[in-house]
């Protein structure tokens, strides 16, 4: 599944693999909205690529309710993911979530998966069961996590995700989500880092040209004061 931006997708052998397992996380945890936004993203831009007829499952379990906020249907509907392709079901235990995820992955009619998790009870065993899940239907499993985990996985990627302040609308108003990715897991190839607005309108990524960075000085100590 391409994601329109080609450095990304040069790295990612073509774009983000479908019927495989992938990793999202924020870069610390104030940023945890960005990492659920860029997973809601993923998810409209799979409904959007020939897979418009198949439903996007939201898992989150109570806790991860408790620390992060319930979904908002008018929310994702703005966002570009329409609550009537939406479903959310809430689950006690990440072990519930996770059993509901894997059979999810089975399903014909589900596009995309995500489980929201607050812990590392996505383990290696726990990560392989989903990666061999989503194969069988071509699945998008999408496994947020409310903190980077360094422990193994089987996932194919593994995103940290920053909020990023983004280009103001004509009017001074609010403008596009942007993002700052890093792929830090990539099995496929190299990884990297990316700087994105979301476009609502379009379902599409947009690569965003870095800030300019003045040069240090080179004619003056390091430590000296700056006039």
């Amino acid at each position: 599944m391409p994601l329109g931006l080609s450095e990304a997708d040069r790295l990612l052998g073509g774009g983000l693999t479908l019927g495989a397992l992938h990793e999202i996380s924020p870069s610390v945890p104030v940023h945890l909205g960005a990492a659920c936004g860029f997973a809601l993203a993923l998810a409209a831009l799979s409904g959007k690529a020939g897979r418009s007829g198949r439903e996007t499952l939201f898992i989150q379990t109570d806790m991860a309710r408790f620390e992060g906020g319930a979904p908002y249907g008018l929310g994702f509907d703005l966002f570009g993911l329409p609550a009537r392709r939406l479903l959310v079901l809430r689950a006690r235990r990440a072990l519930d979530a996770l059993f509901a995820m894997e059979e999810a992955l089975k399903c014909r009619g589900i596009a995309s998966v995500i489980a929201e998790l607050p812990d590392d009870s996505a383990d290696l065993t726990a990560t392989r069961r989903l990666s061999l899940a989503a194969r069988e239907h071509d699945g998008i499993g999408l496994l947020l996590r409310h903190r980077s985990a360094s422990m193994p996985s089987a996932a194919m990627t593994r995103w940290e995700v920053s909020a990023k302040a983004g280009a103001r609308d004509p009017h001074g108003g609010l403008g596009t989500t942007s993002f700052l990715l890093s792929l830090v897991k990539n099995r496929r190839g190299p990884c990297g880092r990316f700087r994105v607005a979301w476009s609502h309108h379009e379902l599409a990524f947009v690569p965003e040209d870095p800030v300019a960075v003045a040069a240090p000085f080179a004619d003056r100590p390091a430590d000296a004061a700056i006039a």
